[in-house]
Parts: C-alpha cells; structure tokens; sequence
C-alpha cells in the first residue's frame, strides 16, 4: 500500500505540501494541466529550486491576477464539481473545504451555509487544497499519515484584523491533534494547510513502519536562521508488521490501592485501545510492597491512557518515555483435532515461521465442552499444525 508521511518541523501550509509532492515526483506539467480544469482565470504555477538552511527544496508559488473575492462554500464546491477533474479528486477537495466550512461557521456564530471564505476562499488557496489532492491521487498514495504539527507563535494579520497564533480557524481545526510550539515568532501552520492534514491523514505521531521510494521537501517563502523553512514528504510502500514502530511507555508506581482493583484496571486500559498492560511487584518507600503498572500505548492514545491511569488508580502521578517496538508479522490459521477446529496463532518474519501457537481461548472452551484436559487439547492442536507444516 503506497503511503505518504508528511513531517511539519516548520509547520504546514497548502503550498509547502504541494511544493514538497512536486519535489517528490508529481509531475509539473500535469499538475499545471489538472489545475487548468478548474477554469480559474488568470492563474498560474511557478516552482522554483531553492535551499533552506542548505536543505534543497521547491517552492511553490500561485500567481494569480488581484482577487478580493469572498467564496461561499456552495461557490467553492459549484467550481470544483464542474471540473472535469477524477471524482476521487472532487471528494477530498470537497471534504477538506466542507471541514474549513464547519470550523468558520463555529468560530463565527453563522450557519455554515452563510459562511464566506477570506483567505481560504482566494483562488491560491482553492488551488494548493485541489492540487495536494491531485498530487496524492496521481502518486497512487492511499494512506496519508502526518508529524505532530509546529504551529508557530505570535500574531497574524488576516482578514479580520491582527490574530494571535494559531489563528481561530487553525486552532479548531488541530484540536484533538498533538501540536506544539518551537521557532521563530511567525504563523507557521496555516488553515489551509491544517485543514489538509486535519482531514486527511490517518494520525499523527512518529512515521510508520514504511519502505521509502521518494522524499520530497516544499519550501515556505522564508529562509529562517538556524531552521529549515521546510515541509518533508516521504512516500513509500507501507512496510510489514516486524517493522520498527515508536511507541509511548506509560507508568505508575502503586502503594495504597486494593490488589482486587487490579484486575479492572487491567482491562479498562486494554479496552481504551494499549498495545499491553503488565503489573511488576515492587518494594517502594519505607519498605512497602506495591507494583508498578506499565502501559504500551501508540503516540495518539497516550494522553488518554495516561488520564485513565489517572483515574482509575490511586497514583499521583505517572511517568512517560518513548520506546522502540519491533513485532512479527501475525496471521491466524485453523487446525482440525480430535476434539474440534481450533485456531493457531503464527508469527513470522520475512516468510519465515519464527513462532506458532495454539489460541488459548479456542483450547480452554473446547476443554470444557468435552471434559478433557486443557493441555490433551494444545498438545493435539499443535501437533495438527506440525503436521500440516510438514504436508505442504
């Protein structure tokens, strides 16, 4: 499956992101000639090679004649459904505009239907949305994921007036996405670029396990001191399961709380969506006994987690660290037995069978039904297993 990683360390804007696929291999005159479809008047792309911070990328730029126009979203999706561009193509740019469409209306206190776009609305912008979608289409790109997002700080001058940094828009548009601050004073994610990311991509955390094939960097106008004014693309074939993922590790040492709530705790946080949960006995400040109760968790869920740690255990505090995991790739196959079919987990690496394993549940179930004992039915399943390795 073809996947793009988009990195943000300067943040996000329509035109660095398409500045950046261009950089990776979307093809200029195609781009120009899609964009064309649109019928937009007057409108022209220009890319130019540059360097940031010695970084070599492309920037992007959308010559347009002078537009001062306010687009509803009803004028924006009539232009876009009247191309002739791919359907595919039609449906994200709508999405994504729909999306800006629902923030601006929450931020204004109008119905959506009554909303204008400003800057959003001008023609660059129709053009950097409409061509980010274009340009994942045409690199055959299925799964979008995305960095945690710099924002910037500051203020901004926009259509309404001086904005404090996220502008309104932006910082509706990034809730429940993790974000942060660091670098020059300046807006550094814009709406248009986190209306992007916010609609498209799956998460946001570290890269996925993934076979790099093309990497591509969009360029922002600026060249900042001592930070590359950059948006990376690394574009790929999503790699396999025994592939390095970064994960979060989240602890609590635990004193005061009954052994019997444990066991909930145990499944509450399994159910909250943690990779594993382990419990270690542990000796803690003046000789107590207690446990230590660690949580794997993907970058997305870790503050949730953490919360529920939080409250549904009796520590004051909890302790967060990133980590490396590497698993097998699982796949699951059935056996016959003497007592039923029951279910084999296999882990493998590269084509290879490193470990295989009865399902214990498949077991213990049929255990009961026919009132045999639970270890006569692994030892009969795995056997069936070796059995049908050697066969084929």
């Amino acid at each position: 499956m073809k996947t793009c990683y988009i990195e943000c360390i300067s943040g996000i804007s329509g035109d660095m992101l398409l500045g950046a696929l261009v950089d990776a291999g979307l093809d200029q005159v195609y781009l120009s000639g899609e964009i064309a479809k649109l019928g937009l008047d007057g409108v022209r792309l220009r890319f130019e090679p540059c360097l940031r911070s010695g970084i070599a990328g492309t920037n992007l730029t959308v010559e347009v004649a002078h537009d001062h126009s306010h687009r509803s979203l009803s004028k924006i999706e009539e232009i876009i459904l009247a191309s002739d561009l791919g359907q595919a193509v039609k449906d994200r740019s709508i999405q994504i505009f729909r999306r800006l469409g629902e923030v601006e209306a929450a931020v204004h206190q109008v119905p959506v239907e009554k909303v204008h776009f400003h800057e959003v609305g001008a023609l660059d912008s129709i053009v950097d949305i409409v061509g980010a979608c274009i340009g994942f289409e045409a690199l055959g790109i299925e799964k979008i994921y995305c960095s945690p997002l710099n924002l910037g700080s500051g203020t901004v001058t926009a259509a309404h007036g001086v904005m404090p940094v996220p502008a309104p828009a932006t910082a509706s548009l990034v809730k429940n996405i993790p974000t942060y601050s660091e670098g020059p004073a300046v807006e550094l994610t814009t709406p248009t670029g986190a209306a992007i990311v916010a609609t498209l991509a799956e998460s946001f955390g570290p890269m996925p396990p993934m076979r790099i094939q093309a990497i591509g960097y969009g360029a922002g106008d600026r060249d900042f001191k001592g930070r590359p004014n950059l948006a990376r693309v690394l574009i790929g074939e999503a790699g396999g399961a025994s592939e390095a993922t970064r994960i979060y590790v989240i602890e609590a040492n635990v004193d005061d709380m009954s052994p019997q709530w444990a066991g909930y705790v145990h499944e509450r946080l399994l159910e909250a969506g943690a990779l594993d949960v382990t419990l270690t006995p542990v000796h803690m400040k003046k000789g107590r006994p207690g446990f230590t109760i660690s949580v794997l968790a993907l970058p997305d869920d870790r503050e949730r987690l953490g919360e529920l740690l939080l409250t549904e255990t009796t520590t004051i505090g909890i302790r967060m660290h990133t980590a490396e995991r590497r698993v097998l790739e699982r796949t699951s196959l059935d056996v016959e037995t003497p007592y039923g079919v029951v279910s084999i987990k296999v882990a493998s690496e590269n084509g290879t069978v490193r470990n295989a394993a009865p399902e214990y549940e498949d077991c213990a179930r049929i255990a009961r039904e026919k009132n045999v004992p639970l270890k006569d039915v692994w030892q009969q399943a795995h056997f069936a297993y070796l059995s049908s390795k050697q066969e084929s």
